[in-house]
């Protein structure tokens, strides 16, 4: 995350008109239209942005409070983190009905922590949500499946996409495992007779 106080040259305590004052003088010197050549205006372009972000960031009181509260929280650095701070922050976003936002942490979970089922389940159930991709859901359940094989939850999520899918022999192998894996699991129960299945 860039810091947007030293971007402006102000300190963290700067009040909204300290802000806007060097924000005046930062675009005064960085506007692109003083650069002719094209190299140099590409990159103009690219700071004359960033410290407008930050000056529209720093002087609305709300964008300020959240920001200064982004900055006082731990950054994930190992790719350990990362996966499990973006599966968290996908989580977020789906409850809050975002799914394009969440299924890109979720593949940055997955990316960052191949081996851990849980991303690729939490990335196969997103993506089951939309029929154009129920073919990477497949995908990412089934491999879940592969690191977990005694997870009904993998198996069950994959026999609803393959349903829906119209496979239904493939569902139906998908939610006998299981069944036989959580034979007293009623949401499993439920989701047979939404399928249709036994």
């Amino acid at each position: 995350m860039p810091d947007f106080y030293q971007l402006l040259g102000v300190g963290e305590t700067a009040s909204a008109a300290e802000i806007r004052q060097a924000y005046l003088r930062l675009a005064r010197d960085k506007h692109p239209d003083r650069f002719l050549d094209a190299t140099e205006k590409r990159q103009a372009e690219a700071v004359f942005q960033e410290i407008t972000t930050a000056f529209n960031t720093l002087t609305n009181p709300t964008s300020r409070q959240e920001y200064d509260q982004a900055r006082l929280r731990p950054q994930p650095r190992t790719p350990a983190e990362i996966a499990a701070d973006a599966h968290s922050r996908g989580q977020e976003q789906l409850a809050e009905g975002q799914l394009d936002e969440a299924l890109q942490l979720f593949r940055t979970a997955v990316h960052n922590a191949p081996e851990e089922p849980a991303y690729r389940l939490a990335l196969g159930r997103a993506l089951g949500r939309d029929p154009k991709l129920a073919r990477e859901a497949v995908q990412q359940l089934e491999h879940a499946a592969r690191l977990r094989p005694r997870d009904a939850a993998a198996h069950a999520e994959l026999a609803a996409v393959l349903a829906r899918q119209g496979l239904r022999l493939r569902a139906q192998k998908a939610l006998e495992t299981a069944q036989r894996l959580a034979p007293g699991d009623q949401r499993i129960q439920r989701l047979a007779s939404e399928l249709g299945l036994r």
